[in-house]
């Protein structure tokens, strides 16, 4: 006989699953979100669309195949809910369980369902054993795994350690980036189609910095991946 369900079952009593969204308990088939959140999350539908506002944050700064971003940011709303349970309190489910959801869409648009290799925007070393865990590396995870594509979290690394962005202007976040990354070894990436993936897109200059480094190899196609869109901040 299998004890594990009545084990779960009661354990669920004292340690009830929530909705990270709206914090409702979930049912024994949902996953980490309500089914009620999850149709209503605030989808962009930009996957579509070659000319959407991620993508135009682009023209005339890096040559880019597509860009896109999962969901609308708003202060209070959903996205900000699960994006703070995914970098300040530890919820790294959040962020595999959306690029799932994230790569199920990917696959389906012409403009991405060719994409060969998924790579997340690193955190320095520094950074990243502060925090615990790179976000953005838990959501090219689940985008990878819905796209079977190749997840490379450790070609593209961050080699200088950076101070925040969050309170610089857009020429002080380019400066900032500008000379930070490097790739650790190009022929794994050489005639690819590169899935650039971050948390949030707010001025680009993260992801600009990223996929000018990544152009120095031969052959490659960078497409933008973000799982928040988040224009002005």
């Amino acid at each position: 006989m299998n004890f594990n369900p009545w084990i779960k079952g009661f354990a669920h009593l004292f340690f009830p699953r929530v909705c990270q969204a709206c914090g409702h308990v979930l049912y024994a088939r949902e996953e980490v979100l309500c089914t009620k959140c999850l149709y209503r999350l605030p989808k962009t539908n930009f996957s579509e669309h070659d000319e959407n506002p991620v993508s135009r944050t682009f023209w005339g700064r890096v040559e880019l195949n597509a860009a896109t971003a999962f969901l609308f940011f708003s202060k209070g709303g959903k996205t900000q809910r699960l994006m703070h349970g995914l970098k300040y309190r530890g919820k790294k489910q959040i962020g595999i369980y959306l690029g799932k959801l994230f790569g199920n869409e990917l696959k389906k648009s012409a403009l991405f369902n060719d994409v060969e290799v998924v790579i997340p925007v690193p955190m320095h070393p520094k950074k990243q054993q502060k925090r615990g865990y790179n976000q953005s590396a838990l959501i090219a995870e689940g985008i990878a795994f819905s796209m079977k594509a190749e997840l490379q979290k450790n070609n593209l690394v961050k080699v200088v350690n950076t101070s925040s962005q969050t309170k610089k202007s857009r020429y002080g976040r380019w400066d900032n980036v500008k000379d930070v990354f490097s790739v650790n070894n190009a022929l794994l990436l050489e005639n690819k189609h590169i899935l650039l993936v971050d948390d949030v897109i707010t001025t680009g200059a993260t992801i600009e910095a990223c996929a000018r480094q990544l152009h120095t190899i031969p052959g490659v196609k960078i497409s933008v991946a973000s799982l928040a869109h988040a224009p002005g901040w």
